[in-house]
């Protein structure tokens, strides 16, 4: 029988390690725990890098399998060690779960809007700053493309036409493509394949829109949209930008409610119904996002600028 061992060399401060009991069905919790037996590093401190030139590692997320990490057996991986702040240590209540009242409250913090670059890929850039805790790479966008379209492609009895707006192979080559926006479909495999809620706020219409809320996510993260444009909520802290949150706590929502309000009172927004924009192909103008999409169905045409 084929062996299943998924084998990791490391290089860490202390030396090279090599880890040997894992599998493909190992999480990132037992990649973490393995090397802080094996190299005395804290697994909440462990920052990996793969590829050369060497990359970050989204190793958020400790429920996902080594085999759905964007890494092989026989590969090497940079693991850095970072400072990691008392502050974003999980504080506990009496009941053992974690305080998120309890962390802001140990030092001063304040929820913003990180502006990720506008270029069709906002939605993934988005999310990489978030699993990342911070880190900007636009390269990592296709990473996820890639990873929507492998999970879209292995499961077409529920990718199906109806759900995806088109064939799911045509759908798979579509959000390959860098030209393409991301929207609630890709929100939400995202949020299933990372196994966390994600909300996408309106700033136009308030509305929080949830993906993965009734899966019991232990983590929530936050995007602001206000349209046109997607970008990460996170937590400016004292010494550290915190990007998740335990999705058992009301205050973040409430935060990122409240950011999204100033947003709105302050018109940044962009009104899809009444918009105009022009297609880059062949200059026609349109009022609103139905004559676009119409638009681009007939022509193919993809590629729109605002006015």
């Amino acid at each position: 029988m084929a062996s299943n061992n998924f084998i990791l060399r490391c290089k860490t401060e202390k030396g090279p390690v090599t880890l040997t009991e894992l599998n493909c069905d190992s999480t990132v919790e037992e990649l973490k725990s393995n090397l802080a037996k094996l190299a005395q590093l804290k697994p909440e401190a462990m920052k990996f890098l793969n590829g050369y030139p060497p990359k970050p590692l989204i190793i958020e997320n400790d429920s996902l399998k080594l085999c759905e990490l964007n890494i092989k057996s026989g590969d090497t991986l940079t693991v850095e060690s970072r400072k990691v702040p008392e502050a974003v240590k999980s504080p506990t209540s009496e009941s053992g779960e974690s305080s998120f009242d309890e962390m802001i409250l140990n030092q001063s913090g304040i929820m913003m809007r990180h502006v990720v670059p506008s270029n069709n890929s906002c939605l993934f850039s988005s999310i990489y700053f978030i699993l990342s805790n911070g880190s900007m790479d636009l390269d990592k966008s296709n990473e996820l493309r890639n990873i929507i379209a492998d999970v879209v492609r292995n499961n077409t009895e529920k990718y199906t036409t109806a759900f995806l707006g088109k064939p799911n192979q045509e759908y798979c080559e579509w959000i390959q493509n860098p030209a393409h926006w991301g929207g609630a479909i890709e929100l939400a495999v995202l949020s299933e394949h990372f196994k966390l809620e994600i909300v996408a706020i309106d700033t136009l219409s308030l509305i929080a829109h949830r993906f993965g809320e009734n899966n019991n996510y232990k983590d929530r993260i936050f995007l602001i949209y206000d349209g046109i444009h997607y970008d990460p909520l996170v937590l400016e802290l004292d010494n550290t930008t915190q990007t998740m949150f335990p999705a058992s706590d009301h205050r973040p929502m409430e935060m990122a409610m409240e950011i999204a309000k100033e947003a709105k009172s302050s018109r940044q927004f962009t009104d899809m119904a009444n918009f105009t924009l022009f297609c880059k192909v062949c200059q026609a103008r349109f009022v609103g996002d139905k004559e676009v999409t119409e638009h681009a169905r007939v022509t193919g045409h993809c590629e729109f600028g605002e006015f």
